[in-house]
């Protein structure tokens, strides 16, 4: 057995010498000189352009610039300039009281002075309201009551021009009025057509309510959709009949009044009228005069100067149910009271006693009901008639002609 141990010192390697100073101090200006030209390159180089910045960013920018120009800015963009701002001068005789007014003195003394405890004045009243220009030729479309009574119009365009205006032809009955301004370079509005319209589709309106009481001169839009179509009222204390109205959701404000409702083509499908409202405001129920309506008007406007007065020749009694009994008729309802001769209503095969039930689809109830129908009316204008001629019904056409 080997018992010889054999013991191996341990290795050590050879101590690092010490780096001298001047290398120190090399090291170190290379590496202050790299951090310099590196920080320098960052600051120095460009923006990437477009074409080296990924697709992804690009074609999110480009998607949020297209989101915003939209159907709703491309229309408003078209028919806003065309939106006006009319202001109107009327006046009104109003009755007052005098403050001088001596009860005692008039009582003792009434016989020998007159009494003056009431006196009449003018006053002069400030309206404003829309308007929107539907030619090149400056023929601006706006409600009837907007100008009623006026003694002086203004016309405010959005490019902060204020025109004199003059009222060429009203038609009472449907709350529209034409105004005309003589200018030149006119931006004008496409009117569409309010019989293909679809309930759901965009509705815009836009008014131009403040007119010279602020700098910026442009109109606001408020957006909805149309509602429904076809709204018929019967006549209020106004005597207006609207019939046919556009319903729609987009705000209507005080001011609006006159202004067009557009369509997502940026074409005047109706003239912003009225609306329902508990508080004052709008409540997302208003209501436009459809534009093929208007386009009527105006055409009677520019080829004869005016409305023409409209002739129908008969008049309707409301008969109630105790009478209708007397009389033999099945139920109450309009009747035909009288028939001019050489009347269009002659013309039309209408006879006294008729018994009105249907005007262009609409039922008739009582002379309300008739009058509604045929409020409206224009010269050459078509109803369709149901009557009920004892046992008998009949279907007439009615063509109204100009006033004699």
């Amino acid at each position: 057995m080997n018992d010889n141990v054999e013991f191996r010192r341990n290795y050590r390697p050879p101590a690092a010498r010490p780096m001298s100073l001047l290398a120190l101090l090399l090291v170190g200006v290379v590496a202050v000189a790299g951090f310099v030209l590196l920080r320098a390159s960052r600051l120095g180089s460009p923006e990437p352009r477009a074409e080296e910045k990924p697709l992804a960013v690009q074609l999110a920018g480009e998607s949020i610039s297209q989101s915003r120009q939209n159907a709703i800015v491309n229309a408003a963009s078209k028919a806003g300039p065309a939106v006006v701002s009319i202001g109107v001068t009327a006046t009104r005789i109003v009755r007052g009281v005098d403050p001088l007014y001596d009860e005692f003195f008039d009582y003792f003394f009434r016989d020998f002075v007159p009494p003056a405890r009431y006196y009449k004045y003018r006053e002069t009243i400030p309206k404003i309201g829309s308007g929107v220009i539907v030619s090149p030729d400056g023929y601006v479309v706006t409600n009837e009551h907007v100008v009623q009574d006026a003694e002086e119009i203004t016309v405010a365009t959005s490019d902060g021009r204020t025109q004199p205006g003059k009222l060429v032809g009203v038609h009472e009955a449907s709350d529209v009025a034409i105004i005309k301004v003589e200018a030149e370079n006119l931006p004008y509005a496409r009117l569409g057509d309010s019989d293909n319209l679809a309930v759901g589709e965009w509705a815009i309106a836009i008014g131009n309510p403040f007119g010279s009481l602020i700098e910026d001169a442009q109109p606001s839009v408020t957006v909805g959709v149309v509602s429904a179509r076809k709204r018929s009222f019967k006549p209020g204390s106004s005597g207006r009949v609207y019939n046919d109205m556009i319903q729609t959701d987009a705000a209507i404000n005080p001011g609006n009044s006159g202004g067009p409702l557009i369509n997502a083509d940026g074409e005047v499908i109706g003239i912003n009228t009225f609306i329902f409202t508990r508080s004052g405001g709008s409540m997302g129920v208003g209501f436009a005069i459809p534009i093929n309506r208007v386009k009527t008007i105006l055409d009677e406007v520019k080829k004869y100067g005016r409305v023409r007065d409209v002739w129908l020749g008969f008049t309707v009694i409301t008969v109630d149910p105790e009478s209708a009994r007397a009389l033999g008729l099945p139920a109450g309802g309009a009747v035909v009271r009288s028939v001019e001769i050489g009347s269009p209503a002659e013309k039309a095969g209408l006879k006294p006693g008729d018994v009105l039930e249907r005007i262009n689809n609409r039922i008739i109830r009582d002379s309300d009901d008739a009058l509604a129908a045929f409020g409206s009316v224009l010269v050459g204008d078509t109803f369709s008639i149901d009557v009920l001629r004892g046992s008998k019904e009949l279907h007439l056409e009615l063509v109204p002609h100009e006033a004699p």
